[in-house]
């Protein structure tokens, strides 16, 4: 973005600090841009959106990867070392978890945003979320099964958890029902694997080597995010 403006706006910035400069000034404003993101989320047209038919799943954002992920030290208190099982790679970072309402035909919507360590279990990011969460199907991964939870959300809240099946101790393949519904299931969270895939092309925002702090990783984060949303709220 400095580059950009530096190269095509001179004119519109005639006291455009360095780079170094601008960074610092992003940085203060690290607080504005998750906020940022709930409004830019709010322009996104509605019309279609089923509100109880809702998804969740989260994507990494790595600040080192593989062997540099053991020595990596910036942000501690946000972020530590993960592994991204859909790459088969460890990276210290942070997650961008996300509940998603669906949209037929189109990406869905995020719903809830929340950025966790590298570290952290995807269930245990949702459970934050889950009282705010009433009537309706929310689909996941592997990472979100827990029987006595699907039970007490389904009595509760009305709200089914579904995922698909895990091979019980000892199980050596699933069912032919079992494969039947992990197949329905994968193909109902498909929309958000799309949604993820769309915000990396447009913001990069899954590589964040260049962060340097704390506040640095919340503008990478949530400002390209905020980003992304804007996109999607004035092309829809």
């Amino acid at each position: 973005m400095h580059e950009y403006a530096e190269d095509h706006f001179p004119g519109w910035f005639p006291d455009l600090p360095s780079y170094a400069g601008y960074v610092r000034r992003l940085n203060r404003l690290s607080a504005v841009f998750a906020p940022l993101t709930q409004a830019a989320v709010a322009e996104i047209g509605s019309e279609e959106v089923v509100e109880t038919l809702r998804i969740a799943d989260s994507f990494p954002a790595g600040m080192a990867k593989e062997k540099r992920s053991t020595q990596a030290k910036v942000a501690p208190e946000i972020a530590d070392k993960g592994y991204c099982s859909s790459k088969d790679t460890f990276y210290y970072g942070v997650k961008l978890h996300v509940v998603a309402q669906q949209r037929p035909g189109t990406m869905p919507i995020p719903s809830r945003v929340g950025l966790s360590a590298g570290s952290e279990n995807d269930l245990t990011t949702l459970r934050q979320v889950l009282p705010f969460l009433q009537d309706g199907q929310l689909y996941g991964d592997k990472a979100y099964v827990d029987s006595s939870l699907r039970e007490r959300l389904s009595e509760e809240q009305s709200l089914e958890l579904l995922t698909p099946p895990k091979k019980s101790k000892g199980q050596e393949r699933l069912s032919a029902a079992e494969k039947l519904f992990s197949e329905a299931a994968g193909r109902a969270r498909q929309p958000i694997e799309s949604l993820f895939n769309w915000i990396e092309e447009k913001t990069g925002i899954q590589e964040a080597s260049k962060v340097r702090s704390s506040e640095g990783l919340m503008v990478h984060a949530f400002g390209r995010l905020a980003a992304a949303m804007l996109l999607l709220a004035l092309n829809p």
